[in-house]
């Protein structure tokens, strides 16, 4: 699957909360590399972590869908870099669950700055990310299908 950063932005306020997640953080100087500005790998992690804190909000995180026996894997992850971000700067990470079918779920991630003198509720885009994710079994790494309990949880059962 090719994949292509969507307007996370429109799907944001399209989609159920179930489906959607954001948080807020400062970066710190653990974020910045030589160059004094957040290193690119950073901005992967903070897709991860609040992918994370997304399924944990839902009471999906790890411990309960290794108990459903289907977990997410990366299978590959598109960054978009806009803008660095600096020592200080507040910045809004979103994610969004865009697509599920089958073995594959999809997050779109954008990263803004909303300092004080950004735009407001807009900010300022760092950058965009998305992840397919590929569920597989727990136990033997072999793909499978996550559990209809999951796929509802995150919103995308035949009732939502």
């Amino acid at each position: 699957m090719k994949l292509s950063i969507p307007d996370a932005d429109t799907l944001w306020d399209s989609l159920l909360p179930t489906r959607r997640h954001q948080q807020m953080l400062t970066v710190g100087p653990e974020h910045l590399d030589e160059m004094d500005h957040v290193n690119n790998t950073v901005y992967l992690v903070w897709c991860e972590g609040v992918a994370r804190a997304h399924a944990d909000r839902l009471g999906m995180g790890t411990a309960a869908l290794r108990a459903l026996g289907a977990v997410p894997v990366a299978r590959q992850h598109v960054i978009n870099y806009h803008r660095p971000a600096l020592l200080g700067d507040r910045v809004r990470v979103r994610t969004a669950l865009t697509v599920h079918a089958g073995l594959r779920s999809v997050r779109a991630y954008t990263i803004d700055r909303l300092n004080s003198s950004d735009p407001a509720d807009l900010g300022v885009r760092l950058a965009e990310c998305q992840t397919e994710w590929v569920w597989v079994d727990p136990v033997t790494g072999r793909p499978r299908r996550a559990a209809t309990a999951v796929i509802d949880r995150f919103g995308f059962g035949t009732g939502n």
